[in-house]
């Protein structure tokens, strides 16, 4: 009895400061969601994390941090007018495979202005963060730079928050799974699976948030326009005139014919009425 008094007890405690610490994060900006972290100006070649384990568990601690790098998500929007819009999204696409990156989604099609048919493209691409600057001085050289912008996002005050976190739940996690083993009753058993799920969920949640922060800094992300230009023609007005001849005889015709089928039924009542009075005239005139 008195073993399982204290299983229920380290349990609560373990409860009741996983409560806490969810109960402070929702008081506070999103700044201050996480244990509080210190970071350092970076060494040539280290990166550490400095824990407290017990302090850490009660959501109370301040993390030292030595960043040796930032984590940047890169973003790249350019326009380039080119020849032929269809040859140089092949290209590009070529050229992203040679970069080690790939497609991420691509499109060619008509535009049409003054009668004048050309192209367009649209082509987003995902190229190692270390190779980026290369393909794009790549792509201004496969025509004209209409525009070009680089965006960064520095990401790493999250990516460190994040992994503190995850350091510990890992640490609840496995502190948890002692108290399973420990366990004798049922009881103890479901109450500590109960919390070891809820853990765990939060372990898949953060590890999976990681994941698309290390996709997003490892591989930039570059959309690229691609347009051909207006070709320039020379016109002394004759074919704009025949147009506008042809187009006005056209008019002038499905006017009349609208008229027509508004003057014909019209037309018609009145010659009946003529036709009728003609008659009842003729006949009055004979019998005089």
């Amino acid at each position: 009895m008195k073993r399982t008094s204290q299983l229920l007890v380290v349990l609560l405690l373990l409860v009741g400061t996983s409560v806490a610490g969810c109960i402070s994060q929702m008081g506070t900006d999103p700044s201050s969601q996480s244990p509080q972290v210190t970071v350092y100006p970076a060494s040539k070649n280290s990166v550490s994390y400095e824990y407290a384990s017990d302090e850490m568990l009660a959501g109370d601690v301040t993390s030292e941090v030595y960043i040796s790098e930032r984590k940047t998500i890169t973003s790249v929007e350019m326009s380039i007018e080119v020849d032929n819009a269809s040859r140089t999204v092949d290209d590009i696409i070529t050229m992203t495979t040679a970069a080690g990156g790939y497609v991420s989604s691509s499109s060619v099609y008509d535009l049409s202005y003054d009668s004048t048919p050309r192209k367009e493209g649209y082509v987003t691409v995902r190229i190692p963060s270390e190779n980026y600057t290369a393909f794009v001085k790549d792509i201004e050289n496969l025509g004209d730079l209409s525009s070009k912008s680089i965006t960064g996002t520095d990401v790493t005050e999250e990516y460190i928050d994040l992994e503190a976190r995850l350091n510990n739940l890992q640490k609840q996690e496995k502190r948890l799974t002692e108290i399973l083993n420990m366990s004798n009753t049922v009881e103890e058993v479901l109450s500590v699976e109960k919390e070891l799920e809820r853990v765990r969920g939060e372990i898949d949640s953060l590890t999976g948030r990681l994941q698309y922060l290390d996709n997003r800094i490892d591989l930039a992300t570059i959309n690229i326009r691609v347009t051909e230009p207006t070709p320039i023609t020379h016109s002394w007005g004759m074919r704009d005139a025949l147009s506008s001849s042809v187009q006005g005889f056209v008019s002038t015709v499905r006017a009349m014919v609208i008229l027509v089928g508004y003057l014909l039924p019209i037309a018609i009542v009145l010659s009946v009425l003529v036709t009728i009075v003609f008659v009842i005239g003729r006949r009055v005139h004979r019998k005089r």
